[in-house]
């Protein structure tokens, strides 16, 4: 075989590499392709939804001259209904720093957000308002996968964190980069989370931001976690000291959620439920510098009702300062997705002793 002969089959093979080679690289870049393609009809748009509001101009149905209620003071409040089939069972609710948007979720694994509109000071609708699913790491619907009882919503900047009962699990969102198509993505959890009973798991969710004690770290408190001595158990994850504490337990309450103060107390929205007594709401201050690992925190009542006011399940708190520098707190209930209960808005300005 002569020389040229031999150059010009070895040229030959090494084109017929690099044709094999893109083929082979372009049938690959079209599998992706045609996977995400897949996965996309699974993870449909937002969805514009309309809100229904009717105005709760009184708190108390027996005093509606009442204005105050422990230390938190009755600004207004909303009742909300949708025709949209996914709307209801609303767990959790972020307001932002504005006092008008929002970012809700509900136990079934959707996102709701939109705008609270204002008379004045008090609550007088919804705008804006928009529902889609909440999405996994693989782009599909969390529920799909069978994680849903999403419960709480924690904060930091751009990113949620949000907690899945179901599972005994806690995902986090690039929100502030993808909105409502962020996916979300399991976090790094302690042991004895996961070892949560079945429906009392992680019900609220706070991050503690730069310049506070405890700095970083996500706190994450079960709704009915006990441990030997009765109490409440709570986490401490990441951040400098992480470890386990717990909530003192007290008159049957069980904690459905929890948000930060702007001097850096954590407020405890607590309900207690029974067929013989009725639905009962309340709210525990707890000073942020006794969380720590081992600790059992207590803290004062700011607010105790019943059915005697205007109540539902309430499951979320959310906190905000007013252009006028009050704080505001904003309450959601969870409906249940029944007919016999009501999804509320109810805001409230906290009273400082």
């Amino acid at each position: 075989m002569s020389d040229r002969t031999t150059r010009l089959r070895c040229g030959l093979t090494w084109t017929n590499r690099r044709t094999i080679t893109a083929l082979i690289t372009s049938a690959l870049l079209l599998a992706v392709m045609s996977a995400d393609a897949q996965v996309s009809p699974s993870a449909p748009p937002p969805v514009a939804i309309e809100v229904r509001s009717e105005p709760i101009t009184a708190f108390d149905v027996r005093d509606p001259s009442r204005r105050q209620f422990g230390l938190l003071e009755f600004r207004g409040g909303l009742v909300l209904r949708s025709s949209y089939e996914h709307f209801g069972g609303i767990s959790a609710i972020r307001v932002a720093s504005d006092g008008a948007h929002f970012i809700a979720l509900s136990d079934k694994g959707w996102w709701f957000r939109g705008r609270i509109v204002y008379e004045g000071t008090r609550p007088s609708g919804i705008a804006d308002a928009e529902m889609a699913p909440i999405l996994g790491a693989d782009g599909r619907p969390l529920a799909a996968r069978g994680w849903y009882d999403t419960e709480s919503i924690a904060e930091d900047g751009g990113t949620l964190y949000v907690s899945i009962e179901r599972v005994h699990q806690i995902v986090r969102f690039n929100y502030g980069k993808e909105g409502l198509l962020a996916r979300g993505r399991p976090i790094a959890l302690p042991p004895g989370l996961r070892s949560l009973p079945p429906n009392r798991g992680i019900e609220a969710l706070v991050f503690v931001p730069k310049g506070l004690p405890l700095a970083g770290t996500l706190i994450a408190i079960s709704e009915r976690g006990l441990d030997k001595a009765g109490n409440t158990s709570g986490f401490l994850i990441g951040g400098a000291s992480p470890g386990n504490f717990a909530v003192r337990r007290s008159s049957n309450f069980d904690i459905t959620d929890a948000a930060l103060l702007p001097g850096g107390d954590v407020l405890l929205l607590e309900r207690r439920f029974s067929w013989s007594s009725g639905l009962a709401v309340r709210m525990r201050r707890v000073a942020l510098g006794e969380i720590k690992p081992g600790a059992v925190v207590d803290g004062p009542v700011l607010f105790d009702v019943d059915l005697g006011y205007e109540i539902d399940n309430m499951e979320g708190l959310s906190v905000h300062r007013s252009a006028g520098g009050e704080t505001v707190l904003t309450l959601i209930s969870d409906d249940n997705f029944s007919a016999v209960q009501r999804t509320l808005l109810l805001q409230f300005t906290l009273v400082e002793p």
